[in-house]
């Protein structure tokens, strides 16, 4: 049984090319993929992201459930609206999912979670709240809609009811606020991303997703499929869940570090692992690699460095630089002159810091 967006017939009539993707029937590109990602880089685009879940966590002990259950610290979150990104880590350390928790009052946290991961995360995080007496509530009732590039938010102000506007326009990145659209829908607008551009995901009822979508599209802003979504994420230096990082693998040994708070006495699922694993040193790392020969970098391939071989996680031709970009999972240590084995041929690669792309720009040193 295939899962569909309410935009799904909104996406066909705009010949979008359609796949599988988790369960759910979504649109891969509308035309071309690398126009999207464009148009993303330089102006904006919107993506239908209704497949991921929102859960809303409520009760008067959720902060203290929260400082258990995420392996970043909920108490960075002290100001009504912030968010924060974080992993939800098993006993022995590995990633049940990455997800983005937002802090509404003291009392009612949301988050949002990956699509392919929905079931076991809401089975996890069910099993451990109720310890804490806190109402664990998947909201299926909303759609999100995400408007990413350097346009975006001005494009979105124009469907914003104009008392919220000055409200909107000063969130701060990593953020989100309550406002109202034109026709007065409820809108939770957050300040986040995937694309490594400025922008809104912007949840609402899923009853007034279709017009808001068609809103957008009479303002000027064109869709993009995942496809781009993907391309875009790469570049910016952003894991994708199941091929970057899974249940066998540590923040640590996922370039996530920045990720985990080991702030005294709080006892957070998996941390006795972590803090051994800082202590004894990692046994593997992520890098980033680009190719300066012709060819592309693609999931699976074997890489080839001084202490031995490692593999490629994600890997895609990158549309703003040119040429390939790839995250590898290799043994820790210096790498050295790194190789990619791509059909029997030893390729040369560099090792670069990621992310590849900010703000529409390649970083320093990804251009060789």
């Amino acid at each position: 049984m295939t899962l569909k967006t309410l935009l799904n017939e909104t996406h066909r009539s705009l010949g979008a090319k359609m796949v599988d993707f988790g369960g759910w029937d979504m649109p891969i590109h509308y035309g071309s993929q690398i126009d999207e990602h464009h148009l993303v880089r330089r102006a904006a685009g919107m993506f239908d992201v209704s497949h991921m879940t929102v859960v809303d966590l409520k009760g008067a002990r959720t902060r203290e459930f929260l400082r258990q259950l995420l392996a970043n610290s909920i108490d960075k979150l002290k100001v009504t609206g912030k968010a924060l990104y974080s992993c939800m880590l098993n006993a022995q350390g590995g990633v049940i999912d990455d997800l983005i928790v937002y802090f509404l009052a003291d009392d009612f946290f949301r988050m949002v979670v990956n699509a392919s991961t929905r079931e076991k995360d809401l089975a996890w995080i069910r099993q451990h709240a109720a310890a804490f007496d806190v109402e664990v509530v998947e909201r299926e009732d909303l759609a999100i809609v995400a408007v990413q590039g350097p346009q975006a938010r001005a494009l979105v102000a124009g469907l914003v009811a104009e008392s919220d506007r000055a409200a909107l326009d000063k969130l701060g990145r990593f953020a989100a606020l309550d406002v109202a659209s034109v026709d007065g829908v409820p809108l939770f607008v957050a300040r986040t991303g995937y694309t490594g551009e400025d922008g809104y995901e912007v949840l609402l009822p899923q009853a007034a997703v279709v017009g808001f979508w068609n809103a957008l599209l009479a303002a000027g802003v064109k869709p993009a499929g995942l496809g781009a979504r993907d391309t875009l994420r790469l570049e910016a230096g952003m894991n994708l869940y199941g091929q970057d990082m899974d249940e066998s693998v540590t923040p640590y040994e996922a370039a996530l570090a920045w990720t985990v708070a080991l702030d005294e006495g709080r006892a957070f699922i998996g941390r006795d692992v972590l803090e051994a694993q800082k202590a004894s040193g990692n046994a593997r790392q992520m890098i980033g690699l680009v190719m300066d020969d012709k060819g592309v970098l693609r999931h699976g391939q074997k890489v080839l460095t001084a202490n031995g071989e490692g593999e490629i996680l994600s890997g895609t031709f990158s549309p703003t630089l040119g040429k390939a970009i790839a995250f590898a999972r290799v043994p820790a240590g210096e790498p050295g002159d790194v190789r990619v084995d791509i059909r029997g041929k030893e390729v040369p690669v560099r090792v670069v810091k990621f992310p590849f792309v900010r703000d529409g720009q390649p970083q320093p040193g990804i251009n060789a």
